[in-house]
Protein backbone atom coordinates (compact mmCIF):
# COMPACT_ATOMS: atom_id res chain seq x y z
CA UNK A 1 0.00 0.00 0.00
CA UNK A 2 1.60 3.30 -1.11
CA UNK A 3 1.77 6.51 0.84
CA UNK A 4 -0.62 9.17 -0.43
CA UNK A 5 1.19 12.14 -1.82
CA UNK A 6 0.03 15.53 -0.59
CA UNK A 7 -1.23 17.79 -3.33
CA UNK A 8 0.60 21.10 -3.66
CA UNK A 9 -1.55 24.02 -2.54
CA UNK A 10 -2.73 26.06 -5.49
CA UNK A 11 -4.26 29.53 -5.68
CA UNK A 12 -7.32 30.27 -7.78
CA UNK A 13 -8.81 33.58 -8.88
CA UNK A 14 -12.24 34.70 -7.73
CA UNK A 15 -13.40 34.45 -11.33
CA UNK A 16 -12.29 30.82 -11.61
CA UNK A 17 -14.01 29.93 -8.34
CA UNK A 18 -17.21 31.73 -9.37
CA UNK A 19 -17.31 30.00 -12.76
CA UNK A 20 -16.63 26.62 -11.17
CA UNK A 21 -19.40 27.13 -8.61
CA UNK A 22 -21.71 28.19 -11.45
CA UNK A 23 -21.08 24.83 -13.17
CA UNK A 24 -22.36 23.07 -10.05
CA UNK A 25 -25.21 25.40 -9.07
CA UNK A 26 -26.57 26.50 -12.44
CA UNK A 27 -25.09 23.88 -14.75
CA UNK A 28 -26.65 20.98 -12.91
CA UNK A 29 -23.36 19.09 -12.66
CA UNK A 30 -22.32 17.27 -9.51
CA UNK A 31 -19.44 18.36 -7.29
CA UNK A 32 -17.49 15.13 -7.89
CA UNK A 33 -17.92 15.45 -11.67
CA UNK A 34 -16.77 19.08 -11.84
CA UNK A 35 -13.92 18.45 -9.38
CA UNK A 36 -12.68 15.52 -11.47
CA UNK A 37 -12.96 17.43 -14.76
CA UNK A 38 -11.03 20.44 -13.40
CA UNK A 39 -8.54 18.46 -11.28
CA UNK A 40 -9.82 19.93 -8.01
CA UNK A 41 -10.44 18.30 -4.67
CA UNK A 42 -14.09 17.72 -3.88
CA UNK A 43 -13.64 19.27 -0.45
CA UNK A 44 -12.30 22.52 -1.94
CA UNK A 45 -15.13 22.73 -4.44
CA UNK A 46 -17.73 21.99 -1.75
CA UNK A 47 -16.25 24.80 0.36
CA UNK A 48 -16.47 27.20 -2.62
CA UNK A 49 -20.12 26.26 -3.19
CA UNK A 50 -20.90 26.69 0.52
CA UNK A 51 -19.15 30.11 0.58
CA UNK A 52 -21.08 31.21 -2.53
CA UNK A 53 -24.31 30.37 -0.71
CA UNK A 54 -23.21 32.50 2.26
CA UNK A 55 -22.23 35.37 -0.04
CA UNK A 56 -25.66 35.17 -1.68
CA UNK A 57 -27.34 35.48 1.72
CA UNK A 58 -28.40 31.85 1.92
CA UNK A 59 -25.83 30.59 4.42
CA UNK A 60 -26.13 29.50 8.01
CA UNK A 61 -26.86 32.26 10.53
CA UNK A 62 -23.60 33.87 11.63
CA UNK A 63 -21.60 32.64 8.63
CA UNK A 64 -19.22 35.29 7.32
CA UNK A 65 -19.35 36.45 3.73
CA UNK A 66 -16.14 36.55 1.71
CA UNK A 67 -16.03 40.33 2.16
CA UNK A 68 -16.46 39.98 5.93
CA UNK A 69 -13.73 37.31 6.09
CA UNK A 70 -11.33 39.60 4.21
CA UNK A 71 -12.14 42.51 6.51
CA UNK A 72 -11.67 40.30 9.58
CA UNK A 73 -8.25 39.21 8.33
CA UNK A 74 -7.25 42.81 7.63
CA UNK A 75 -8.43 43.93 11.07
CA UNK A 76 -6.59 41.09 12.82
CA UNK A 77 -3.35 42.07 11.05
CA UNK A 78 -3.91 45.70 12.01
CA UNK A 79 -4.53 44.80 15.67
CA UNK A 80 -1.34 42.73 15.71
CA UNK A 81 0.65 45.68 14.34
CA UNK A 82 -0.92 48.13 16.78
CA UNK A 83 -0.18 45.87 19.76
CA UNK A 84 3.44 45.55 18.67
CA UNK A 85 3.72 49.33 18.26
CA UNK A 86 2.15 49.87 21.70
CA UNK A 87 4.67 47.53 23.32
CA UNK A 88 7.54 49.39 21.68
CA UNK A 89 6.16 52.74 22.89
CA UNK A 90 5.70 51.40 26.46
CA UNK A 91 9.31 50.22 26.52
CA UNK A 92 10.54 53.54 25.10
CA UNK A 93 8.52 55.51 27.66
CA UNK A 94 9.92 53.39 30.51
CA UNK A 95 13.44 53.80 29.18
CA UNK A 96 13.17 57.59 28.94
CA UNK A 97 11.45 57.86 32.31
CA UNK A 98 14.40 56.01 33.87
CA UNK A 99 16.91 58.21 31.98
CA UNK A 100 15.27 61.43 33.18
CA UNK A 101 14.32 60.22 36.63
Amino acid sequence: MGVMERRKRRAFTREFKAETVRLVVEGGRSVPEVARDLDLTESALRAWVRQAEVDAGRGKPGALTTEEREELGRLRREVKTLRLEREILKKAAAFFAKENG
